[in-house]
This record gives structure tokens, C-alpha cells and sequence, in this order.
């Protein structure tokens, strides 16, 4: 049984069919990049998938259960988490603060509004284990507003793995970064263990070829080429409408 599976999914705005029919799956533990120019529906994509818009028709099945119009904790409470291509840290809080507030946010005592989060054992470890893990225990004490860019962005990939999800939604997660950055999280998302399954979109194409084992071209909210990162590279028609040259793709690995 499929992890994800998307089923003749659109949503219109006015006359405009910002995704139209649109259908694919994603088996557990695959990498699957979507890709293509702005405006082709990515992010209404990602948008339809997480919740935070309603599809005009078409369903949303993960991990064999109707979810089409769920609630976005609902969906993070089975297992979906999503980074943003904006960050969206607390950014007057330090590191540590932003770590445990994510980390509370995926219990059911979320609610809780005034509960102490310095007097949760439980929660100050996982916090500490996050931060270790991506290399920001050092950090703990930094107003995330200070952090470099690419620090805020590990920050934020941090925080969408605090629910210890089964699919990870990452939205343009190398945008903004340096090229060594950029290499470093592109290592990260291809480190990630085979429990986690990674739907991203991504522009930067060393990050796709670098992290999927499949590629969905959209054009006009469709499907407009699907297969491997070969048959991505090689393929006219994603020359055509996304590389724009040859040159271009070739160079990309």
C-alpha cells in the first residue's frame, strides 16, 4: 500500500484551474522531487496535501486513510510534516525555545497554553536530542532572528522532523542558501533514514538529482513529465518548459 496517494486532485480560483487532475503516489521511504516554473501549482500543491486549502474535487489518501478534508494537526497527528520556503521559526525566541514550543505543538497537551515548558523533563531532552542532531546545541541560547539564513533553515528542518513524521513535506528547502549550504542540507535530506519518506520542490537542481529517486514536472497545475532523474535529464520536454537549455541540465548532478 502506497504512503500517499493523490488522486484527481484540483482546486480552482475563479476560472483558473490552479492544479487540475492531478494523480500520483509515493511509496514509503521514496525521495520525490516536483519541479517546474513558477506558477505551475506547486505550492497549491503542497498546499491541498497539508490542509491549508480544500480541493475543488479530487482525494488525498495517507497511509490508507481519506484525509482529503482533514485538518492540518490531523494530518500532522498521522504523521505529515512540512517545512515552508519561507521560515516560519519563532524569531524572537532562542533555538532552544523554538525547539521546545515545536516539540509541544506535536502532543496533545498543545493546548496547554500556560503550561511551563522549562519544567518538562521529558520535553527538555527531546529538544536537547534535536538540537544535537542537527547540529544546533551550540547554538541553544541564539536569538533564532540571528542565526545566518542557512542556520535558520536547518532550524526549520529541525522543527518538521520534531513530530518524527512519516512524510516530509519540504518546500524549496536549499532557497537562499550558499552553495556549501546548500550542499549540506542536500547531505541531510539524503541521510535521512528509509522510515521517512521526502516529498519536496525544489528549483535547485544538484538538490533533486542529489536527493530523488523520482521527478514530477508540473506545467499549468498538471503533470507534464514523470520518471527518473535520468529520464528527467534527459527528457526535451523539461528542457523545454523548465531548463530551458541544454547546458543547463547537463551540468546538474
Amino acid at each position: 500500500m502506497a504512503l500517499l496517494e493523490v488522486r484527481n486532485l484540483s482546486v480552482h480560483f475563479g476560472g483558473l484551474a490552479a492544479v487540475h487532475d492531478l494523480s500520483f503516489v509515493i511509496e514509503q521511504g521514496e525521495r520525490l522531487a516536483i519541479i517546474g516554473p513558477n506558477g505551475a501549482g506547486k505550492t497549491t500543491t503542497f498546499n491541498l496535501l497539508t490542509g491549508q486549502l480544500k480541493p475543488s474535487s479530487g482525494e488525498v489518501v495517507f497511509k490508507g486513510e481519506q484525509i482529503t478534508h482533514a485538518s492540518v494537526f490531523a494530518r500532522t497527528h498521522l504523521g505529515m510534516a512540512r517545512s515552508f520556503q519561507i521560515t516560519s521559526l519563532f524569531p524572537h525566541q532562542t533555538v532552544y525555545v523554538n525547539a521546545l514550543i515545536g516539540l509541544q505543538g506535536t502532543q496533545r497537551s498543545r493546548y496547554r497554553m500556560f503550561r511551563p515548558l522549562f519544567k518538562d523533563k521529558a520535553l527538555e531532552m527531546a529538544a536537547q536530542e534535536l538540537l544535537e542532531s542537527t547540529e544546533l546545541w551550540d547554538l541553544r541560547g541564539e536569538i533564532a532572528s540571528s542565526l545566518a539564513y542557512g542556520q535558520q533553515r536547518k532550524l526549520e528542518m529541525a522543527l518538521s522532523l520534531a513530530s518524527k513524521p512519516d512524510l516530509l513535506l519540504l518546500d524549496e528547502p536549499s532557497c537562499g542558501l550558499t552553495t556549501t549550504e546548500s550542499a549540506d542540507i542536500t547531505a541531510r535530506i539524503a541521510a535521512l533514514g528509509s522510515m521517512i519518506t521526502v516529498l519536496m520542490i525544489a528549483h535547485d537542481m544538484d538538490l533533486v538529482f542529489g536527493v530523488a529517486e523520482r521527478v514530477i514536472l508540473m506545467h499549468y497545475g498538471e503533470i507534464a513529465a514523470e520518471g527518473t532523474c535520468d529520464e528527467i535529464r534527459s527528457n526535451q520536454m523539461v528542457r523545454d518548459i523548465y531548463m530551458g537549455s541544454r547546458k543547463t541540465l547537463g551540468h546538474a548532478r
